[in-house]
């Protein structure tokens, strides 16, 4: 006959392995919620209630929504001279997920993050004779989200620019996005260097504020410049300048994202930004940013950038990335008693007023 005292022990060794195995299980039950909640299957369909347009890629594929650290570059893009236009040289950042804790200071030169490429890719074009690296923090955000972001400083409206800004040159401007585009996909295209397969070629969209907003949307919407890689575009606070020489909204649509502040009185008024809304085919999204100006949502940190941060991360993850829940992240996020509101309806009431070389 066993001892109490064997039988006491017998007993702690079943419990100990049971413990054991409940402590087991629940470390693989955390893993996968994790893996879950960042990593969702990149083998994951579309829904029916997925955002489509004529335009977008068949891609369905849903990469990874966790934040990143981000790494950048900056390269010198030599865009050839034309039989009417001398070379033209565009110093460019690029900013991509690397290693690392999330959050901190972009780091120069870090390697990318291999294991999640390839990306979307994002070009940025500034408004008149402001830097690209101004905006900075959307930048570095975007980056963070999962995308390939660059910046081209285009020659002449850019501080500092060799004798002096020259605001007639954003004509040449949607010619020099394209060439910046075609440059990037090139370097993805290597089998070495940095941005080496790093880019998704066919998930390509423009963002552009003021006059850089002008631009990008003469890249999607002007028979004079449209380019039919780019499948999304953001336009904060900009306007269909009349001074390129096609005609607006009269090819296949592109999905369209237009922010503007209700208190930009002089550089893009609403009235700007809701003549080009009106006119743009769905799918569209119309974001008021109540109270702000012409920068002040993209520029000074503070809760209007939160908004433009959130708006535009859940509009690209929505048609370049294909998630078939960020429509409905963007209308929450896009929804701020008394700073901003967003609408898709096909048409807003009038404004008064005229836009300046609109």
């Amino acid at each position: 006959m066993s001892s109490p005292r064997h039988g006491r022990r017998v007993n702690v060794r079943r419990r100990q392995r049971v413990v054991a195995v409940l402590v087991a299980l629940l470390a693989v039950l955390t893993v996968l919620a994790v893996k879950q909640r960042f990593f969702p299957s990149s083998t994951t369909t579309t829904s029916t209630s997925a955002p489509t347009s004529s335009s977008s890629s068949t891609s369905t594929t849903v990469g990874p929504h966790a934040p990143f650290a981000v790494g950048s570059i900056t390269i010198d893009i030599n865009e050839p001279a034309t039989s009417t236009l001398a070379a033209r040289s565009l110093v460019t950042t690029v900013r991509y997920p690397t290693t690392g804790a999330p959050g901190g200071a972009n780091v120069t030169g870090a390697a990318p993050l291999r294991s999640a490429q390839p990306y979307p890719l994002v070009v940025f074009s500034q408004g008149f004779d402001i830097s690209p690296e101004a905006y900075a923090r959307l930048l570095t955000s975007w980056a963070a989200a999962g995308y390939v972001v660059a910046d081209p400083a285009y020659p002449f409206t850019s501080p500092n620019a060799p004798g002096g800004v020259i605001r007639t040159d954003i004509v040449h401007h949607p010619a020099d996005l394209s060439y910046v585009i075609t440059s990037l996909l090139s370097d993805s295209g290597q089998a070495s260097g940095t941005l080496s397969g790093l880019i998704n070629p066919n998930e390509i969209g423009v963002i552009g504020q003021s006059d850089g907003g002008d631009v990008a949307l003469a890249a999607v919407a002007n028979t004079c410049c449209r380019d039919p890689r780019i499948k999304a575009a953001i336009i904060l606070s900009g306007a269909k300048l009349n001074w390129f020489p096609g005609t607006y909204f009269t090819t296949a649509s592109t999905p369209l994202l237009v922010v503007q502040g209700t208190n930009d009185l002089t550089m893009n008024p609403v009235t700007c930004s809701v003549q080009l809304y009106n006119e743009a085919a769905q799918p569209k999204y119309y974001l008021s940013m109540i109270g702000q100006t012409h920068l002040s949502a993209y520029v000074p940190p503070g809760p209007a950038q939160n908004v433009v941060t959130s708006v535009s991360i859940d509009f690209l993850n929505a048609y370049l990335r294909h998630s078939s829940s960020a429509l409905s992240a963007m209308r929450v996020a896009g929804s701020v008693t008394g700073l901003a509101s967003i609408t898709s309806q096909a048409t807003l009431a009038p404004v008064a007023g005229t836009c300046p070389d609109g």
